[in-house]
């Protein structure tokens, strides 16, 4: 199809132009990253150890800044990028790796289930607005207007400090070694429960707010009166024509909401010192750690991109329209 097509293009003209970017920024600040290591080890350093480390971490001068660029995409394509100053001698790809899992199953998992849940219950509130249910939106936007940080404080404040019922930080149990038996799961669901409660409460009401003015508005349309005028069941006019056109906003933005899902909530992480990739991020922009600020970011771009081309395959199904484009 052309609108795929177009897509398509424009998605991959968009990661050449983030990636070069990417490349680029960091050799423009200000600073030998190098000596930002070496500052960390208060013993002597050898000439020919520093030297070791520039070419190792790409700085070598005796290079032109093309020679890297090149260098840059192949290593990319190699999978290779770089060694993390932050875990020296760790790769960034192992760093990603290791923190990437945690991200994705906490953040991923609360966004789909603030979405799926917002978008059920603004539905029903639009289909019936003017009754009791539209008091639940005051509560649910008080809730998205308080800033992460400060919920999960409340959070860990009442839970664990008073209640004592969940943990309050870490990822897991202290002890623990990471694999797939049920005391290490357990323990790993029961850390998750406040970070990913205080994701939910945060950003639920936006889901809800922006399906209940959808429905609102396309109620309104013939489409719907002509689905009422034929007898149709009001569950099945509900979901089959009202929601099917008043959820197609809310794609776009769950798509890009997926798509920032590898970015982690950076706050929360450090609220709940959880393990996850926006917390790595958080720790290389303290330590200048340029290869680590790289691979976070270009993971980033990339899952941006790929969320916004699943929601344009959703589109394509959801709306026909697209399918006639062009």
């Amino acid at each position: 199809m052309r609108f795929l097509a177009r897509r398509f293009i424009f998605y991959v003209i968009t990661a050449w132009a983030a990636i070069t970017i990417n490349f680029f920024i960091p050799r423009a600040m200000e600073g030998n990253p190098v000596d930002a290591l070496l500052a960390r080890y208060q013993g002597q350093v050898s000439p020919d150890a520093i030297r070791a480390l520039t070419v190792l971490f790409g700085l070598d001068k005796n290079q032109s800044l093309w020679d890297q660029y090149v260098q840059y995409w192949q290593l990319l394509f190699s999978g290779n990028l770089g060694l993390s100053f932050t875990f020296f001698p760790t790769p960034v790809a192992t760093v990603v790796q290791q923190s990437l899992p945690w991200t994705l199953g906490l953040v991923g998992l609360s966004t789909v289930i603030s979405f799926f849940v917002g978008t059920l219950i603004g539905t029903a509130i639009g289909w019936k607005r003017g009754t009791w249910a539209d008091g639940l939106l005051p509560v649910a936007t008080f809730f998205s207007a308080v800033p992460y940080f400060w919920l999960g404080l409340l959070a860990i404040m009442l839970f664990s400090l008073t209640l004592k019922l969940l943990p309050a930080a870490q990822g897991y149990d202290p002890g623990l070694i990471p694999n797939l038996d049920f005391i290490f799961i357990g323990s790993v669901i029961q850390h998750g429960i406040l970070p990913a409660l205080t994701i939910v409460l945060s950003s639920i009401a936006g889901w809800m707010l922006g399906m209940r003015n959808m429905m609102v508005t396309v109620t309104s349309e013939d489409y719907v009166s002509v689905a009422q005028a034929k007898g149709l069941s009001e569950r099945r006019i509900m979901f089959g024509y009202a929601a099917r056109n008043a959820i197609l906003p809310q794609i776009s933005g769950f798509a890009l909401s997926l798509g920032f899902i590898v970015s982690g909530t950076l706050v929360m992480e450090m609220v709940f010192s959880y393990p996850g990739i926006g917390f790595v991020l958080y720790q290389a922009v303290s330590a200048k750690d340029y290869p680590l600020m790289q691979g976070v970011f270009l993971v980033i771009t990339l899952s941006v991109l790929v969320a916004n081309i699943i929601a344009d395959l959703v589109y394509t199904l959801l709306d026909p329209r697209t399918r006639q484009e062009g």
